[in-house]
């Protein structure tokens, strides 16, 4: 199936909910990409847990020729997420009106069709059927995906510290929704 995304580029898959019987796949193609481009930069000890946390509200992903290529979750703001906590300070609306985008990831050989867009369209369109404000935050040292979020509209909130554990810091970069 050919579309086109938010980005305009001709794609040639398509976006349906996640299932159970997809966790492999998505497992695989999360390797693939962690090894490219070391995303999730701390990989999990169970990447099957890691993309079914208890915040999760909805999952999709992408499949081209009948293979999973793409993935990304919305999912609860949570204690440690910082773009829901700097979108309410801005807004002076509570946390509980954000729903985080995350867990976004295409296999490096489905790069550069749209796919990324099109997962991204059909979380933010779900948050915005429950009433909620999409935000997401990524490490400011890729580039790539910031890239991406600024194409399709996101506005920078922040750039923050995080703790990632004992004397580790990371830099986020918080992201919301354009209007």
């Amino acid at each position: 199936m050919e579309s086109e995304s938010a980005s305009g580029v001709k794609v040639s898959a398509r976006v349906r909910r996640r299932e159970d019987r997809d966790l492999g796949a998505c497992v695989r193609v999360l390797a693939e990409t962690h090894e490219r481009d070391g995303y999730p930069v701390n990989w999990p000890e169970s990447p099957a847990a890691w993309l079914t946390p208890a915040s999760l509200v909805a999952s999709w992903v992408a499949e081209s020729d009948g293979r999973v290529v793409g993935h990304v979750g919305l999912s609860r703001s949570g204690a440690g997420d910082a773009a829901p906590a700097v979108w309410s300070a801005r807004t002076g609306v509570g946390v509980d009106a954000t729903a985080v985008v995350g867990r976004l990831f295409v296999a490096p050989s489905a790069r550069g069709r749209g796919t990324g867009a099109l997962l991204m369209a059909r979380a933010v369109a779900e948050a915005r059927e429950r009433g909620v404000h999409p935000v997401l935050d990524v490490v400011a040292s890729d580039v790539a995906a910031a890239a991406l979020y600024e194409r399709l509209g996101w506005r920078l909130l922040a750039t923050v510290e995080q703790e990632w554990g004992p004397g580790r810091k990371v830099a986020v970069r918080c992201y919301a929704a354009g209007s």
